[in-house]
């Protein structure tokens, strides 16, 4: 085990701090504004010369305060600030904070509505993981993985845009199902991607197994073994690339993915090139994941006839009392799930996304605590990093996949 583990992060600062005073090692600043850290990070680091003896991850730089701000809005309202949460995974984050309150109020979801869910959340998986290759491979010297991974991000964009008229922050999922039902074109569109991207997904891997400067800082480069993965709690392409299968979308199934079937990439080696093995592998299991909802993807509505959680479809406003006092009501007031709490988790593309929601019975979430993969994730970086030379930390940041909106909530 690492002797990180053995101080606390202040003694860790006083024990830095003594090396570089006394002129046995230097300490620099990698970031908030390095283009590398993918965010607003810092890194304090202490070097002997080029080598990384020691880092100190500080966050908070990106912090928006919207665990708190929730508890002033109503469950609706505080659904759009869940998208800005985890801002390459936001379908993935509306679906976690909706699983928690039909989960706290018992609200079914239609199998249509489940299906049409299965899929944008897999087309957000195959979103971040695009993003994340196009910018770690700009990051290391390919920089033509960008312009390529760019190219699809644009059509799984459109689709987006198609179901909701916004290409990223799209709050499309609701409590009880969708906002609406997909439209004629989408199933064309997604099927037209599927044709596609096996195809690129293979250019993908061409351009860089023969590169040899992406070889050669990747492999055998930010090691960690998966008993410190468990050790530190981490989740995601990082456990699975040190060995360990664990996916929650096969261990917790939820939202049926359970009848799905497709496999979990899984790497032992646990260095950069293990984890940019397994995403570019988990994309061609999203794909699979994607089809089979499609063809079996059935008739109905696509979200609960439950009044009390779900508004009633406007064709029924104009006609029906009942249904214009339930639509005045929820979006005057929301609605209120019963007393309690839950916890729910979901495999985001960077880990375990989990959402605790305390309800005391009124309009106004108590609590909604967000249990983030980035934030998890980034304690490791001072082992990963450890010994290494200064230029191998743009890759390991990378490899880890940060987003700080996630890690800074």
């Amino acid at each position: 085990m690492s002797d990180i583990r053995e101080v606390s992060v202040e003694e860790l600062r006083h024990l830095v701090s003594d090396r570089a005073m006394s002129g046995e090692t230097m300490l620099l600043n990698m970031g908030p504004q390095h283009p590398s850290t993918h965010g607003v990070l810092r890194l304090l680091l202490e070097l002997d010369g080029e080598i990384v003896v020691n880092m100190i991850p500080d966050i908070g730089f990106l912090h928006t305060g919207i665990e708190k701000t929730i508890e002033s809005k109503n469950y609706q309202q505080s659904e759009v600030l869940t998208d800005r949460q985890d801002y390459m995974n936001p379908s993935g984050n509306n679906l976690t904070y909706c699983l928690a309150i039909e989960k706290l109020a018992g609200l079914d979801v239609p199998e249509r509505a489940q299906s049409i869910r299965v899929i944008i959340a897999e087309l957000t998986r195959i979103n971040s993981h695009l993003l994340w290759l196009g910018t770690s491979g700009m990051d290391l010297g390919a920089l033509s993985m960008f312009l390529y991974c760019m190219r699809e991000r644009e059509l799984v964009l459109d689709i987006f845009e198609l179901v909701s008229g916004q290409r990223m922050m799209t709050t499309y999922i609701r409590p009880g199902g969708v906002w609406r039902d997909i439209p004629e074109e989408f199933e064309l569109a997604v099927r037209n991607f599927l044709k596609v991207m096996p195809r690129r997904i293979k250019e993908y891997e061409d351009l860089l197994k023969f590169n040899e400067i992406f070889l050669d800082r990747t492999k055998g480069i930010g090691v960690i073994s998966g008993k410190d993965c468990l050790a530190y709690g981490l989740s995601g392409p990082v456990i699975r690339a040190s060995g360990i299968a664990h996916d929650l979308r096969k261990k917790q199934p939820y939202m049926g993915y359970d009848k799905y079937d497709f496999d979990i990439p899984v790497h032992s080696e646990g260095d950069i090139y293990a984890r940019y093995r397994v995403r570019v592998e988990e994309m061609t299991e999203s794909c699979r994941i994607i089809e089979q909802a499609l063809n079996r993807m059935p008739k109905g509505p696509v979200r609960s006839n439950n009044r009390k959680y779900v508004p009633p479809p406007r064709s029924e406003i104009g006609v029906s009392m009942e249904a214009l006092i339930h639509h005045f009501k929820l979006w005057t007031e929301g609605f209120a799930p019963p007393k309690g709490h839950v916890y729910v988790a979901t495999e985001s593309p960077r880990g375990e996304l989990g959402c605790y929601m305390e309800s005391d019975g009124t309009a106004l979430p108590y609590r909604v605590h967000m249990v983030t993969p980035s934030f998890v994730n980034l304690q490791a970086l001072p082992l990963m990093s450890r010994g290494l030379y200064i230029a191998d930390v743009v890759g390991i940041i990378g490899s880890v996949d940060i987003v700080l909106g996630d890690a800074d909530r």
